[in-house]
């Protein structure tokens, strides 16, 4: 296989189980050590500063040691990206592999290294595993992989350069975000007047009875969520040890996560798939097309209309109006205007969390169907400016996150020459304005951290 176009002569090449090794250092009982996990996206992490997007560990007794400098793999994701060099002292589970250097390195470089496109699609190729969700990477295979070992000082060039550039890509990727969140507010309150006060500036109003909603429409009615729907669906997940819950197959039935739901209004795939045994392993209902999903926990009170029949796990509510009632796309809206308070209605002990109950007792606004339809109307074409601007946006980020994978791919296996770089006034590294890169995490919100590897 031809790895590389070209290597700088000063660089050498190894197989990587000759820069690392493997190390099984377990954690003595009752540790306070830090407990850390890997994440696509955005590298290693203590799990606290996370907690809302994975389970705690009751105990990390007999977790595995990690030093700083060690690189983390979880072996069911690396072919995704899940791993990567950690900052932090601490245990993780033992469902990942602690890979810690034998040689002089700069681990920051081998982590740039590990998540380009070229070392993902080998780690796919020698994991084994029937299906992509279980696919596993043993460090046998891991450690055969040819890596290309610059001098250290370049090594050290390379990431200092590369993290001046991350640091210029989060700042546009931020003001981008933040120009997002503005159009959005500008969606929400004409979402928020819309399905609150109609279409009518004229109407008569009256107190709606809920202090918090203040007034409605004289001739709207007004009722609970638990009145207005036919069937409310909870999720779950299948045990995601079991291969034959899980299918790669179009065959199999389309299974949503919290990041199918927040990523778009109306939901038209999925990431994953369940079989029949996989449904029955928790006896799932299969959602129908036409529902609102609404979502309980980590990004709480987002909704989105579904398009396909599709099963959901334990994070998320499918919800089917009356249809002589609540039209699908009036709920959607509705619970869009609600964003604004369901905070306030949460659960915060630990997390802001909802609960079936709580979301059953929900006020709706109920215009007639006629209304509701024209008012859905008036939404979208109000908003189609706004949706089209958000749209252009979403587009840019995605472009230069596709800049910043290949600026990364050529400039750490010398195809772009650095070393002549020297950092400018504008090239300063903000650690806390890189977050704005971690925000492309939706496989983060849900995704399996291994845990329970068999």
């Amino acid at each position: 296989m031809k790895w590389f176009e070209h290597l700088p002569d000063s660089w050498a090449i190894l197989r990587t189980k000759q820069m690392f090794r493997l190390v099984i250092e377990k954690a003595p009982a009752n540790n306070q050590m830090e407990l850390l996990s890997v994440y696509t996206h955005i590298g290693v992490r203590p799990r606290k500063s996370l907690e809302q997007r994975g389970n705690k560990a009751s105990t990390t007794d007999g977790y595995w040691v990690v030093k700083e400098g060690d690189i983390i793999c979880n072996k069911l994701l690396a072919w995704m990206g899940a791993i990567g060099a950690s900052h932090y002292q601490g245990v993780t589970s033992p469902a990942y592999d602690i890979l810690r250097p034998i040689k002089s390195c700069n681990t920051d470089y081998y982590h740039f290294l590990f998540r380009t496109k070229k070392y993902l699609q080998q780690f796919k190729i020698r994991s084994r595993g029937i299906m992509d969700m279980r696919l596993r990477l043993y460090f046998d295979q891991f450690g055969q992989i040819p890596i290309p070992v610059p001098p250290r000082h370049e090594q050290d060039q390379i990431v200092a350069y590369l993290r001046a550039q991350d640091a210029h890509i989060a700042r546009f990727i931020k003001a981008k975000r933040e120009l997002i969140e503005l159009l959005t507010e500008q969606k929400l309150r004409i979402i928020d007047h819309g399905v609150t006060r109609g279409l009518d500036p004229t109407v008569p109003l009256k107190p709606s009875g809920i202090e918090w909603l203040g007034e409605m429409p004289e001739h709207w009615d007004t009722s609970r969520l638990k009145y207005c729907v036919s069937r409310i669906h909870a999720g779950g997940t299948p045990d995601t040890g079991v291969d034959s819950f899980w299918s790669d197959s179009s065959d199999g039935t389309p299974w949503l996560l919290i990041g199918d739901v927040t990523r778009a209004d109306r939901v038209v795939t999925s990431t994953k798939r369940l079989t029949q045994a996989g449904l029955l392993s928790k006896r799932l209902t299969v959602v129908p097309a036409g529902a609102v999903l609404y979502t309980m926990y980590a990004s709480i009170g987002k909704a989105a209309v579904l398009e396909i029949d599709a099963a959901i796990n334990q994070a998320i509510l499918g919800l089917e109006p009356k249809c002589d009632v609540l039209l699908p796309e009036f709920l959607f809206f509705w619970l869009r205007s609600l964003e604004r308070h369901i905070r306030n209605l949460a659960s915060t002990s630990t997390q802001a969390n909802l609960n079936a109950a709580k979301v059953k007792a929900l006020p709706v606004f109920l215009p007639t169907l006629e209304e509701q339809r024209l008012i859905c109307d008036w939404i979208k074409c109000e908003c189609r400016i706004f949706d089209d601007a958000i749209a252009r946006n979403e587009d840019e980020i995605k472009l230069i996150r596709e800049y910043r994978d290949r600026l990364i791919a050529d400039v750490v296996t010398g195809q772009v020459d650095v070393r002549g770089w020297q950092p400018g006034p504008e090239d300063m590294v903000d650690d806390a304005a890189l977050a704005a890169l971690d925000d492309n995490s939706e496989a983060v919100t849900d995704e399996e951290d291994g845990d329970g590897e068999d």
